[in-house]
């Protein structure tokens, strides 16, 4: 596999480090952190640079690039301290396109290039996170209308988002599950913002439905296909957070390097003692092995060629090596990183929250371990 980029790649990822030294968007980011806010100003840039267009097809205005571009970005981002997990829901045009409506289409895409907070996936409730088939929300036909009646929880953007994709089952029929394109200032529907460790520039909210009133036209996609349509998005999803979670680490590995080239104890660089060049020597091995299976995967999307168990080992690899790696560089760094207002610190609470959420280990490991197996039938 030829690693090398592209020449169009190499000056999409020179416009992104353009734009990341154009400011100290650090200090931006600590702010929307500690608020809890959507860095929507840091988006509206890259959507500027055609960032939220990367994976859209040309006949829609967009590059067509596909994911090892993609992948290219994220990296480049990353490792100059982006939170690109503010950033899954730009590569989701190409889900509205193939699932959506006209109408859905035109209001999505009507938000292309704003930088604003377009939409998302509502799926996980109080009692059912991995195991998706005790979802109790449901849509009644009466009258008709369509009613929608449950409660989803931990849902990223639910505060922010002007729609969501809300799955839910036939009230009727218990075994068909679909999902209904809701706009989310409807009557009926109540939101409360929850605290969360990491990820804190995205919203995490439990989201009220009380019969909240829906039309046929707003069913997204086939009715019935709910698991269809969701599984190929948690594919889609696990990838993105691996690729976030490594160009994190990578992040964290350099800044780790620079501060042990200068700072001195016992009369010289803390990077020449042996216990210091030994983390050294594991981060960067876990930062490439990461980076080799992200992009031989990104290429495998983009061939064809890649099933669940890749994009699953993925995310559980790069969420647990990356965690491990953000851990040692704040131990490199000492009381800079637990103490001051190093990024490091973001990077540990992020990470950690990225074992659970997306799909816990647990859930990548068995759908890892099966993908494997199948192919040995």
């Amino acid at each position: 596999m030829d690693f090398r980029l592209t020449d169009e790649q190499e000056l999409i990822v020179a416009g992104i480090r353009e734009l990341m030294g154009r400011e100290n968007w650090e200090s931006y980011f600590l702010e929307c952190d500690e608020k809890s806010e959507y860095p929507e100003r840091w988006v509206k840039e890259l959507a500027d640079l055609g960032i939220d267009s990367l994976l859209l097809p040309e006949e829609h205005g967009g590059f067509d690039a596909g994911l090892v571009t993609l992948t290219a970005v994220w990296e480049e981002l990353g490792r100059l301290g982006g939170p690109t997990y503010v950033l899954y829901q730009l590569p989701g045009f190409n889900t509205v396109l193939r699932e959506g409506t006209e109408e859905q289409i035109e209001k999505i895409m009507a938000l292309r290039g704003t930088g604003k907070q377009m939409w998302n996936s509502a799926i996980t409730e109080p009692g059912a996170g991995s195991d998706v088939g005790s979802l109790q929300t449901t849509y009644t036909r009466k009258n008709g209308k369509v009613y929608l009646n449950g409660q989803k929880i931990y849902i990223t953007s639910g505060a922010g988002a002007p729609y969501l994709v809300v799955m839910a089952r036939d009230s009727d029929n218990y075994s068909t599950f679909s999902e209904w394109f809701v706009d989310m200032t409807k009557p009926g529907i109540k939101i409360e913002k929850l605290p969360k460790l990491g990820l804190r520039m995205d919203s995490c909210c439990s989201i009220y439905f009380d019969n909240v009133e829906l039309e046929e036209k707003d069913m997204f996609g086939k009715e019935g296909n709910g698991f269809n349509r969701v599984k190929e998005e948690f594919d889609f999803e696990r990838f993105l957070v691996g690729c976030t979670n490594y160009a994190t680490a990578l992040c964290a590995l350099e800044d780790a390097a620079k501060y042990a080239n200068q700072r001195k104890q016992f009369g010289e660089a803390i990077g020449r003692f042996q216990l210091i060049q030994e983390k050294f020597c594991r981060m960067a091995i876990k930062v490439k092995n990461m980076r080799n299976m992200l992009y031989e995967t990104a290429w495998k999307i983009d061939n064809g060629l890649a099933d669940s168990g890749d994009a699953a080992m993925c995310k559980y690899y790069c969420a647990n090596a990356a965690f491990e790696v953000v851990d040692d560089a704040m131990q490199v760094l000492g009381g800079v990183g637990i103490a001051g207002e190093h990024r490091i610190t973001r990077f540990w609470r992020d990470l950690r929250v990225d074992r659970v959420s997306g799909g816990s280990d647990e859930m990548q490991i068995l759908t890892a371990g099966r993908a494997v197996l199948k192919k040995y039938r």
